[in-house]
């Protein structure tokens, strides 16, 4: 996370200040926001490097045209942080209650959904309200670890969401390919140490961005702020983990789902498929099911994600200037990244018909 003039995991561009700075023009405070890269004109002097003090020479423009801008940034976005917040926590918490009162519904793939619905909680939880009080706040108020925790869960968090969608795209892939063979392969056992290995593997990953993000105390203005920020005076290369992340928290996956939905339709679409006793419409039906799940899932993820990992990556490359535009587009793009999370119950879970009269049960407590 960051504050004021920083970039955290996700590339979060403070733009708000506090309220005597708000006749400062937007275009002064996107200056102070790209100063970390080499396309920017002035670069941050150490004052005290034992207290990791910043200090700012910038030329300010005082033009007043940017005031509804920064409103819009330090008030606008911030809600709209929380509608995501509240829209995804209780839709989320929603998919694991239906799940749990359910014992009929205990299926792999069920069980792989609450997965999916639990690692988006974590991300709504330790993501979104950091990100919103970024926005909203000129400074970073947690302190140096919780600073380091939660840029790790945050990270985590959005491996284990985007895994747990190749997990489940597998998991289908096995039950239409292989209907028979698979059902050694596709058990409760099986499900949960898969989930398991998972979240392993990506805690264990992700253990050095627990080191590669830290607080950073600089001054701007004449005034003290505290920033949480991705350590690149400390070595740690931000275009190389921003590569990094894109390929394996975007195009690594991708791939996968997509290759699975291909191999599925492939399967489903073969002139010599066995029918049996299975009618024509039925046969038809389930294919278009499937063709419908194939655009949910992956048209979802790849919409969703693209924009921001894309524009993250191009700008820890300093490809471009920071300037209003491209921060309203940064905006936009980190705001359809989370809604991903909020919509994730609708996409993936409230689509199944067992789902929906599951929570009509859990929300009406019929007796």
């Amino acid at each position: 996370m960051v504050g004021m003039a920083e970039n955290d995991t996700y590339g979060n561009e403070i733009q708000s200040v506090d309220f005597h700075h708000l006749q400062m023009s937007m275009e002064s405070v996107v200056y102070t926001l790209c100063h970390n890269y080499s396309r920017c004109s002035t670069a941050p002097s150490l004052a005290n490097k034992s207290s990791q003090m910043k200090e700012f020479s910038l030329d300010l423009d005082t033009s007043t045209r940017e005031f509804t801008m920064q409103n819009i940034i330090s008030i606008v976005v911030p809600i709209i942080f929380g509608i995501i917040a509240v829209v995804g926590f209780f839709g989320n918490a929603l998919v694991v209650v239906v799940v749990i009162a359910n014992s009929q519904m205990r299926s792999t793939t069920n069980l792989l959904i609450i997965n999916l619905a639990l690692a988006d909680l974590l991300f709504i939880v330790f993501c979104v309200p950091f990100t919103a009080s970024d926005y909203a706040l000129p400074f970073w108020p947690y302190g140096d670890v919780w600073c380091k925790v939660v840029q790790y869960l945050v990270i985590v968090t959005a491996y284990a969401s985007v895994y747990t969608l190749v997990l489940m795209s597998l998991d289908r892939y096995l039950a239409v390919v292989h209907p028979f063979s698979s059902k050694t392969i596709r058990t409760k056992t099986n499900t949960y140490w898969a989930i398991t290995i998972t979240w392993v593997v990506i805690c264990m990953a992700c253990i050095p961005l627990l080191m590669a993000h830290g607080q950073v105390m600089y001054v701007f203005s004449g005034e003290e702020y505290s920033v949480c920020q991705f350590l690149q005076e400390e070595g740690w290369s931000l275009s190389v983990f921003q590569i990094t992340f894109f390929a394996t928290s975007y195009v690594i996956p991708l791939l996968l789902i997509c290759g699975l939905y291909m191999g599925m339709l492939t399967r489903l679409w073969r002139k010599d498929a066995p029918v049996g006793r299975i009618s024509a419409e039925i046969q038809r039906g389930k294919k278009l099911r499937v063709t419908r799940m194939v655009c949910t899932v992956v048209g979802s993820f790849a919409v969703c994600w693209f924009p921001i990992q894309l524009f993250l990556v191009l700008k820890s490359l300093a490809l471009f200037e920071m300037t209003t535009f491209t921060v309203m587009i940064q905006i936009t793009s980190h705001i359809l990244a989370y809604m991903n999370s909020c919509v994730n119950p609708f996409l993936y879970a409230f689509i199944s018909d067992n789902f929906l009269k599951a929570f009509r049960k859990v929300v009406y407590c019929p007796k």
